[in-house]
């Protein structure tokens, strides 16, 4: 897939779950280079779609809970003025990735036309205790099996992330909630775009963790991105 990235957009999508305490430092540290933030807010029960507001982000409401379900809501609005070449980055909103870096995360795209890159946290530098042991066993489980049935060589599933809208629109992404990141990557893979990862930076998140700081979402996500994998083949 190729297109001109040189007149590119690049918009970003923050799926947000109660947090109020990060959110304004995530939009914040985002580089002015950025057209438009969108934050999703997921259900959220704090005042993080009043903090995002305030902080100059574009906020819609999802009331379906589920991380894929506030990625496919910022699309539905992105649809409305994005065009092919226009960039589309996911950050989470915990504080957990460092905003700005987004202009390593959109480079590969813009200088060498790739399709899709992946932030890596594995490869990046790390603050001690910033990835849980069920975090790295999972990441190191499924990109293992991703190389073995996609031949398709990454080092993470992280959700910071940069892809084309054009490739994005043509991915048919579908899932719903835990499976969403590993979902892009082997459709990517099954479609041969042009990927890449960078290594990226990441830190403790300000909270605990939805889904890595219980045993229920430890578990609901493995088996998630697991069945990702197999359904795709």
């Amino acid at each position: 897939m190729s297109s001109n990235t040189s007149a590119a957009n690049v918009y970003v999508i923050i799926p947000a779950y109660n947090e109020s305490q990060s959110i304004g430092k995530v939009i914040a540290d985002i580089p002015n280079l950025v057209r438009e933030i969108i934050v999703v807010d997921n259900v959220s029960t704090d005042n993080t779609a009043e903090v995002a507001r305030e902080k100059g982000a574009t906020v819609w409401r999802e009331n379906r809970k589920g991380y894929g379900y506030s990625c496919l809501k910022g699309m539905e609005y992105v649809q409305t003025k994005a065009k092919p070449e226009d960039i589309i980055v996911f950050l989470d909103g915990d504080y957990s990735d460092f905003p700005s870096e987004i202009t390593l995360i959109i480079k590969p795209i813009l200088n060498s036309n790739y399709d899709l890159v992946i932030g890596s946290r594995v490869l990046g530098n790390r603050e001690p205790g910033s990835l849980l042991f069920q975090q790295m066993a999972g990441n190191w489980l499924a990109t293992k099996l991703v190389k073995l049935f996609y031949n398709a060589k990454f080092t993470d599933l992280g959700p910071f992330r940069a892809i084309k809208w054009s490739a994005l629109q043509e991915l048919g992404m579908k899932d719903k909630t835990f499976g969403w990141t590993v979902e892009m990557q082997v459709k990517a893979a099954k479609q041969k775009l042009k990927f890449t990862e960078i290594p990226v930076s990441y830190r403790r998140r300000i909270g605990v963790s939805k889904v890595s700081g219980t045993i229920y979402g430890t578990f609901m996500a493995g088996y998630k991105i697991l069945l990702t994998i197999f359904k795709n083949i």
